[in-house]
Order: structure tokens, then C-alpha cells, then sequence
């Protein structure tokens, strides 16, 4: 099989000493890197194009290699590369993608460099770009047919929903423990409360962080990443299929920041710094506020705080940020001031750490089991300043992509 161009602009061809594992994992999943070049004369050329100059060369060349880029139809596919730490390379960055968004439709992964690597998520990242690239035409179905079956088994929740003829007809969710039997037990009640048998299923398909293990166990008729699932499950569910979008996925361990066009994914963010903006955090919050999960939002709702009178959490980190929680109770502070802390928190860690890198492109859907916590909504929306839509099912978004997807195999 031909591997798939995909173009890497950063601001050096050694990126901070992590190129061995990014040609390692293209390897894998069949992708060549290249590296667009131009010759240092035009490197100011290609600023003014983008229409910004950088004080730093390297982040220059940078800017020279996306204007490079658009002369090589061959290349279907970019990562962009700056160092976590660095605020004229965000910039940088950002500008970048504008521009190549402006001039293409080819998929885009953003990409900040922090100290530690992990496998998992650069090989998650390059695993959804190959998606965008290669599957793009059953990614473009806009409905469900017949009757299918999508099972997200998440890091936190297993979630699973029976569709047919394009309404969900069944679903539940319930805690992952063992991947294999969570996808069981809840794939069970979920055809019995829907009145299915298994000869009636036309197609299985199976998202999320165990999907390897599921996939197998079930015999899926498909198995793909969470990127393109949850994008196409996010369009379904909002009916915004055609157009520009934003999907803000938060859920129990991880997070995801995705621009879409038309119900595909265009450019997306995977991550945070720390569990502290993650939904398992607010379930320690929850805990510590005597309130169940699906409490800690309506709770967060009574806080009347005015801006400055507001407390927050002096930590993104999960532990510091629970110990200045518990430290703010027995300090007096009300405990739907508490629950508006933890929330905004959440809000603000995505924020800082993945939306200010991306623009935000009207309108925000918010999926996942954190947009269930009508604090956390209320927050973006304070501070993006437009309306945040969840919608019907929100928390299945992952699961109703993989049924939709699944029906076009």
C-alpha cells in the first residue's frame, strides 16, 4: 500500500529530539513524513503571504514550509509542531492553520511538545489524521440506515446505542471496569430494553480506548478512532451536517478540541496538562461536595458569586486542585461557590490548553458526559461569549458516530 504524504511544519526537521518516535509511529500506521522546504530568499515572502513575521528565524522557515506546501498536491495531510512552552510559536502555529484552511481542505493535527511524550497520544493523533485522509467518503454520511449497533468503550464509561432508520432506539451506558465485559453487559440490556435480537443487527461498530479488545471480541464490522466518531456523532445529534462547527468533547480521562466542516473534522487538539480537566476530576469534586455527578453542576448553578468575589482553585492539578477545594470548605466558603470553582476550572484548563490555540468557529456543540453538568456549560459560554448547544444524547456522541459510520460499510 502507497503510504499517505503528510506535511510536518514545526520550527526544525529535529523536533526537540522526539523525530525518531513521530517516524516511528508515520511507519506504522503507513504514513511518510516530509518536510516541505523553500529557499531562503522567499522565506520573507512566504511571511508576508501569511501575513506576519516572527522574531524568530526558525519560526519563520516554519511559515515558509505551509506556503511551500500548497505547491505539492501530493501531500494530503499536516501536523503542526511548536514547543508547548513557547507563546510566539502558538501564535505562529495558529496562523498557519488559518492560512492552510483558507487555501485547502486537507486535515490538520495541532501538536504542543511538552517534556514527556506519550506513545499513545501522538500515535492516536497520526491514527485519526489517516482516517481523515483515507475514509473521507464514508466519513460524508449524513444518515443511519437499517439497524446498528455503536459501542464507545471509554476510558471511564462504556456506552452503547441501538439505532434504526436513523433514531436511536435504545442506549445506556455504565462504568468501564473490564472493557470486554462493560461492552457486554451494557450491549445486553441495551438490546433488550430495545426489543433486539441479534439476527435483526445489521453492523457493529466499536470507538474508544478499548476498541482494540472490543472490536475483536464483538467482531466489529468497523473499528476507528474517537476524532472522526465523535465529530460525526456531534453533527448527527445537533443536525449541523452542513457548515462550519466546534465540538468540545470532554470526558472521564481526556479531552478533545475539534474543528469540523460539513460533519468532518478539519483540525483538532487531543489532551490536557492534567487529569484536573478531565471529568474524573469533577467526580472528586462531587464526592467531596456530598453530591452525586449529575448534582455538582445544578449545584454550581445556585452560585450568585459576582466576578470578583468568585473563588477558584489555585491549582489545575487534580490533587492541588481537591486540596483547595477541601481547604475552601472548611474555610466557610458555600459549597455552590465550591462547585462553580470546580467547574470553571475544568472550563479554564481546556481553555488555556487547548482553545486558545484554535480558534472557535460557531456554533459549539459540547458533548461527552461533562456536558451533562450545566455548570461547565454556563462557563464556556461566559467565556467564549456565544451560546453552547448540547444537545439530545450528548453523552452518546461517540456511540451514535460509530452506528451512523458503521451503516455505510
Amino acid at each position: 500500500m502507497t503510504p499517505v504524504r503528510v506535511a510536518q511544519i514545526s520550527c526544525g526537521t529535529e523536533y526537540c529530539g522526539i523525530q525518531w518516535l513521530l517516524d516511528d509511529i508515520a511507519e506504522r500506521l503507513g504514513i511518510e513524513l516530509v518536510y516541505p522546504e523553500m529557499e531562503l530568499a522567499r522565506v520573507e515572502l512566504a511571511c508576508n503571504e501569511i501575513g506576519f513575521k516572527a522574531e524568530s528565524p526558525s519560526l519563520n522557515l516554519m511559515m515558509a514550509r505551509a506556503v511551500s506546501l500548497l505547491n505539492d498536491p501530493t501531500i494530503k495531510g499536516a501536523i503542526l509542531l511548536t514547543c508547548f512552552k513557547c507563546a510566539e510559536g502558538t501564535i505562529v502555529k495558529d496562523m498557519v492553520r488559518m492560512f492552510l484552511h483558507e487555501r485547502t481542505d486537507i486535515p490538520i493535527i495541532v501538536y504542543s511538545n511538552v517534556e514527556k511524550q506519550k506513545e499513545i497520544e501522538l500515535y492516536s493523533r497520526f491514527e485519526a489524521l489517516k482516517t481523515l485522509i483515507t475514509r473521507k467518503a464514508l466519513l460524508m454520511r449524513e444518515k443511519q440506515e437499517g439497524v446498528t449497533i455503536g459501542i464507545d468503550s471509554g476510558s471511564s464509561m462504556t456506552k452503547v446505542v441501538v439505532m434504526k432508520d436513523n433514531e436511536i432506539i435504545g442506549q445506556e451506558w455504565l462504568p468501564t471496569t473490564d472493557p470486554i465485559r462493560s461492552a457486554d453487559d451494557v450491549t445486553e440490556k441495551v438490546m433488550k430494553d430495545a426489543g433486539i435480537s441479534e439476527k435483526e443487527v445489521d453492523a457493529i461498530g466499536v470507538t474508544g480506548h478499548g476498541r482494540e479488545l472490543v472490536s475483536e471480541h464483538v467482531k466489529a464490522d468497523l473499528n476507528l478512532e474517537e476524532v472522526s466518531v465523535v465529530s460525526k456523532g456531534a453533527a448527527l445529534l445537533a443536525g449541523r451536517h452542513k457548515g462550519e462547527a466546534t465540538v468540545i468533547d470532554i470526558g472521564g480521562m481526556n479531552n478533545k478540541l475539534i474543528l469540523m466542516r460539513d460533519g468532518i473534522a478539519t483540525s483538532f487538539s487531543l489532551g490536557g496538562i492534567c487529569g484536573g480537566s478531565s471529568g474524573r476530576f469533577l467526580e472528586v469534586a462531587s464526592h467531596r461536595l456530598d453530591v452525586d455527578i449529575s448534582g455538582l453542576g445544578q449545584l454550581a448553578m445556585k452560585s450568585k458569586a459576582k466576578k470578583k468575589a468568585k473563588f477558584d482553585l489555585q491549582s489545575y492539578c487534580m490533587v492541588f486542585g481537591i486540596q483547595s477545594l477541601v481547604v475552601a470548605l472548611s474555610a466557610g466558603v458555600k459549597r455552590e461557590d465550591v462547585a462553580a470553582a470546580a467547574c470553571r476550572s475544568v472550563a479554564e484548563q481546556v481553555y488555556e490548553t487547548m482553545i486558545h490555540e484554535m480558534e472557535v468557529r460557531p456554533p459549539v456543540i459540547f458533548v461527552g458526559g461533562v456536558s451533562l453538568i450545566e455548570g461547565v456549560k454556563r462557563e464556556f459560554e461566559d467565556m467564549l461569549g456565544v451560546e453552547i448547544i448540547v444537545p439530545p444524547y450528548s453523552q452518546y456522541a461517540g456511540a451514535v458516530g460509530m452506528a451512523t459510520l458503521v451503516s455505510g460499510v
